[in-house]
């Protein structure tokens, strides 16, 4: 039986939000309409459970929950809340009772508690300011920590703020120590964490590199073990780093180029966390956002400044990327979500 996955992109330069199918056998994606979405809709989270997507309408300073429907894979609004500035990033706690965002101009983060029928409720039960340039949050997968990077120079402070999270209340309380500063200019912005190991890496939006820092699972505070560029030692143009995406088995690692316009890949050692460039590869123009579908055997990229998204078959034995085929999106693609449906 072929496992289909449902794809949300959101379309923040024509307000909607575009719903597609993933064939999980060919990696071949079918259209299946828009939800419409005022208020340039772009970042997506979806909670554990799988029943709830969540998406930030930044013109409009809000964020709006959607019940999923696992037959259609349709769009049903189950509440909004407004905010006190534009967010740039969303994810829930890892119980699905919490929905973290972050705040790039407001240099701040926000926690909502979500309701019972998946909406999130205002006031935020947190709002703490941190700094301006705050790109992304997320809960550690034992739910006990939240880190969130900032990114440097003229827009922020270079630092990843560490925190102590309590799942009941949903509180954050500052680390000891609260903060981990790379030791040059990186810009730490998005991360992943490893899938087995207590490891995180971070894509350097100004560094134009990923480092990888060991967590200690008791402590919950991060170490760093190893920076790698993502760019070729010859590219002399500008380029800057977006999100980052680690594949299910925990062996490759993928961050996109803005600027240099590839997808980075690299490999990752199955001991020591280390990562070992493995190439790039031509993507759209301007890849701000991308993601994996949930067996991580494909890859799809979308391009800020063409409105075209890539897909890419993942070599389960290299990690290589081999293109498939560009889909038309329209106007600014902001966020690539891929989730199983339920059923």
């Amino acid at each position: 039986m072929t496992m289909i996955y449902q794809m949300y992109i959101s379309i923040a330069g024509e307000d909607r939000i575009a719903l597609l199918t993933v064939d999980g056998e060919t990696g071949s994606l079918t259209p299946r309409g828009d939800a419409e979405v005022s208020g340039r809709p772009a970042p997506l989270a979806v909670d554990p459970q799988r029943k709830y997507l969540y998406v930030g309408r930044r013109d409009e300073r809000k964020i709006s929950g959607y019940r999923i429907d696992h037959e259609t894979g349709g769009l049903s609004q189950t509440g909004t809340v407004p905010l006190k500035s534009d967010p740039c990033y969303l994810a829930t706690d890892r119980t699905g009772r919490f929905l973290f965002s972050s705040y790039y101009e407001a240099g701040g983060v926000a926690v909502h508690l979500i309701d019972d029928d998946g909406a999130p409720t205002t006031p935020p039960v947190v709002w703490l300011a941190t700094g301006r340039g705050a790109h992304s949050i997320q809960a550690d997968p034992t739910n006990q920590f939240v880190f969130v990077p900032h990114i440097a120079g003229s827009n922020g402070p270079n630092m990843i703020l560490q925190f102590k999270f309590d799942a009941d209340t949903g509180h954050l309380t500052p680390n000891a120590p609260p903060t981990v500063e790379p030791a040059s200019q990186l810009g730490p912005r998005h991360f992943c964490f490893h899938p087995s190991k207590p490891i995180l890496y971070f894509s350097n939006e100004q560094g134009c590199s990923l480092t990888g820092y060991r967590m200690d699972p008791d402590a919950g505070t991060l170490s760093p073990f190893q920076t790698v560029p993502t760019l070729p030692r010859d590219f002399l143009g500008r380029n800057s780093c977006a999100q980052i995406q680690i594949a299910p088995s925990g062996k490759f690692l993928y961050a996109p180029n803005r600027g240099h316009n590839t997808i980075a890949c690299f490999s990752i050692d199955s001991e020591t966390g280390r990562l070992t460039s493995t190439g790039w590869i031509p993507t759209e123009p301007i890849p701000r956002a991308f993601n994996l579908d949930p067996s991580g055997y494909y890859l799809y990229a979308a391009g800020l400044e063409s409105g075209r998204l890539a897909s890419y078959r993942i070599n389960q034995q290299s990690g290589q990327l081999q293109p498939l085929q560009t889909y038309a999106l329209g106007k600014e693609p902001m966020w690539v979500l891929i989730t199983q449906l339920l059923g």
